[in-house]
C-alpha cells in the first residue's frame, strides 16, 4: 500500500498548522518549510477546506489555520477521505475488474483484510497524537524562536515533490 502525495501533503499541512503559534500561515510558507510543491499543496488545502478541516482567509493578512481541534481530527477518517481509491488489486475495483479467477479467488478476501488492518491502525490516532512532540516539530519546521530566515535554512528535506 502506498499513500498518495495528496494524503501525505494533507497530513503534513495539518501537522504544521497544529504546531504553529501563528493565527494563520500561508500555503506557500508551509510548502517552503517542507520543500514540497506549492501548487500541489494548494490543491490539498482546497480539499481540506471543503472537509472543514482548515479555514482560509483572503487578503493581505490572510492564510490558513486549523478549522477543528487536533483531537477531533481522526487520521483514519482523513486517510480514507483523501485516498478515495483502495483498489489494491483488480478485483477490488468498483466495477469488479477483469480477473479471470475472481469468482473463486481467495486473494480478494486477504487483500481486503490487510487493507482493513492498515486503516485500523490509522483509526487509533488523531492529529493531537501526531503533534505531541510539538516543540521538536516546531524546531524541524523552523517555527521555533529562531529568526525566520535562519530557521528556514536549517529545515531538512522531508520528502520529494
Amino acid at each position: 500500500m502506498r499513500m498518495t502525495h495528496h494524503t501525505d501533503y494533507a497530513l503534513r499541512m495539518l501537522i504544521a498548522l497544529a504546531v504553529s503559534d501563528e493565527d494563520t500561515t500561508t500555503v506557500a510558507d508551509i510548502a517552503g518549510r517542507y520543500r514540497i510543491s506549492r501548487n500541489h499543496l494548494l490543491k490539498v488545502a482546497l480539499h481540506l477546506k471543503q472537509l472543514k478541516l482548515i479555514e482560509t482567509t483572503r487578503g493581505r493578512s490572510g492564510g490558513v489555520r486549523l478549522g477543528r481541534d487536533p483531537a477531533d481530527i481522526n487520521i483514519g477518517a482523513l486517510v480514507r477521505t483523501m485516498e478515495g481509491d483502495f483498489a489494491l488489486v483488480e478485483c477490488l475495483k468498483s466495477d469488479g475488474g477483469r480477473c479471470a479467477i475472481e469468482p473463486v479467488c481467495r486473494l480478494k478476501g486477504v487483500v481486503r483484510e490487510a487493507l482493513e488492518a492498515y486503516l485500523k491502525v490509522f483509526d487509533c490516532y488523531t492529529l493531537a497524537d501526531l503533534v505531541k512532540n510539538g516543540d521538536a516539530l516546531k524546531q524541524m519546521l523552523g517555527l521555533s524562536s529562531l529568526p525566520r530566515a535562519s530557521a528556514r535554512s536549517r529545515v531538512p528535506s522531508l520528502g520529494a515533490e
